[in-house]
């Protein structure tokens, strides 16, 4: 299969990115919903800093790239000690 390249715009806030150090995942059956949040003091809770919404196709090929992506990393940089879990439970309120 021919692959085509698809060009992509970003806008000026986009591209500075937003700071995340907990997610959140839910779904439906139709859907996936990933909120990136960031919390500095559990005790006084977080704000969402991003929301993707995406098919289950997708997330498998997010996933599929993140896993590709981070085994490069490790190749290249050393292993990466995964973070320790928050002592607090942290929960999210609409």
């Amino acid at each position: 299969m021919e692959q085509k390249e698809i060009k992509i715009k970003i806008g000026d806030n986009e591209l500075k990115g937003v700071y995340a150090n907990l997610m959140r995942v839910m779904h439906t059956k139709e859907e996936f919903v990933l909120d990136f949040a960031n919390v500095v003091f559990p005790q006084e809770g977080g704000i969402v800093t991003a929301r993707v919404i995406t098919s289950p196709g997708h997330l498998k090929r997010i996933i599929k790239a993140l896993e590709e992506n981070l085994k490069n990393y490790e190749e290249k940089f050393g292993k990466i000690e995964e973070a320790k879990e928050p002592e607090t439970r942290i929960g999210f309120q609409i």
